[in-house]
């Protein structure tokens, strides 16, 4: 399982990485944790880091280079994230 040890602060379109991260993982303005799908196809709001790290993790198939920590001081929404029946678990 990916871990915010192994995951490094960066934009999900690091210059450094070979491909962009497919999901980011940061804070909203309450302190809850977001995960973003930078597709906009899955995400979701998490009670603690390590809930979203795991479903990060279980949707890349727990590859570590499709996460990335948002950079420190970020703050992220799910304003772009559209809900609708299909997507509601």
């Amino acid at each position: 399982m990916a871990n915010a040890q192994h995951l490094q602060r960066r934009s999900a379109h690091s210059p450094l990485a070979p491909a962009p991260a497919r999901f980011i993982i940061g804070r909203d303005r309450r302190g809850s944790w977001i995960v973003q799908d930078r597709q906009g196809l899955v995400g979701g709001l998490f009670r603690n880091e390590a809930a979203a790290l795991h479903f990060a993790a279980e949707e890349c198939n727990h590859n570590p280079a499709d996460i990335c920590l948002a950079p420190e001081g970020a703050i992220l929404d799910l304003d772009g994230f559209t809900l609708a029946p299909s997507n509601l678990h």
